[in-house]
């Protein structure tokens, strides 16, 4: 039996060359619902809007995850600050774009060591861009159980891709009860 060419990984171009793997943030306890991945994204800030727009810069980011982000900065706005933030994981998507609160502030000990920098907390997303920040870390699982699953019998004798897309969603719905483990573990398959 044939197996069937996967798709592109999240964020490539049919025949590019794929992403290196997430780079999973493991230091110290994790107490967070969503993991953390390494990556340095530039992100846009800015407190208020049109003429009351009175804070904005642009900052990398330490890590994201679903739920917020460090990012490395100099300078620090008080814990509590809302802002807006927008930033782009995938050149071919819109931004993610979200209202985010200050959570934390580091700064590096009188020896220089540690991060300077502050931890946002994600409120709420706009234009459902929180999607393509959620497929940053579910794409390839769930491009691997849909690969799998719309090649079965049962996915091909549905008639059309409306009545397909319902049928794997409830398999996936079901699988997750019966196969308890997180599915945002990047760890398991």
């Amino acid at each position: 039996m044939a197996t069937a060419k996967k798709p592109a990984a999240f964020g490539t171009k049919p025949g590019a060359k794929p992403p290196p793997p997430l780079d999973l943030d493991h230091g110290g306890e994790e107490h967070r619902k969503f993991p953390r991945a390494r990556l340095e994204v530039p992100f846009q800030l800015w407190v208020g809007e049109g003429e009351g727009r009175r804070f904005e810069a642009k900052l990398g980011s330490a890590n994201i995850s679903v739920s917020g982000a460090f990012l490395n900065s100099t300078f620090f706005l008080k814990v509590g600050t809302e802002l807006r933030a927008s930033f782009e994981l995938d050149a071919d998507e819109d931004p993610v774009e979200a209202r985010a609160v200050i959570v934390r502030q580091e700064s590096p000990d009188r020896q220089g060591r540690g991060r300077s920098g502050f931890a946002i907390r994600f409120v709420e997303f706009f234009s459902q861009s929180e999607v393509t920040l959620a497929k940053l870390f579910l794409g390839q699982k769930l491009r691997d159980f849909a690969d799998e699953y719309l090649s079965s019998k049962r996915a091909r004798s549905l008639n059309n891709e409306l009545d397909r897309c319902v049928d794997a969603l409830a398999a996936w719905e079901l699988q997750k009860v019966t196969h308890p483990g997180d599915a945002w573990s990047l760890d398991q398959k």
